[in-house]
């Protein structure tokens, strides 16, 4: 999720070949309060969190995102433990 438009989300994964579903939280930073990554409506700049969403939409885990390089492997790991390989 970002706060730039769905156009410029959309733009962005496509060059980049991001094959996941970006949210855009332009407007009132609603879901970004929610799941804490911004403390209020005005906030200029979305906090880097990852969530991890059940089918239904339930949070199972949250993380603050600390080490870039180390991140997305504890996130893989974590899915691969609830969801299987």
């Amino acid at each position: 999720m970002s706060f730039d438009s769905p156009e410029k989300n959309a733009a962005w994964a496509e060059d980049e070949g991001f094959a996941f579903e970006l949210w855009t939280d332009s407007e009132d930073r609603t879901l970004a309060q929610a799941y804490g990554a911004a403390s209020s409506s005005s906030a200029a700049y979305a906090d880097r969190v990852t969530v991890l969403l059940d089918a239904e939409g339930r949070l199972l885990l949250e993380y603050e995102v600390g080490g870039i390089a180390t991140h997305p492997g504890q996130v893989l790991s974590d899915c691969q433990q609830l969801f299987g390989d």
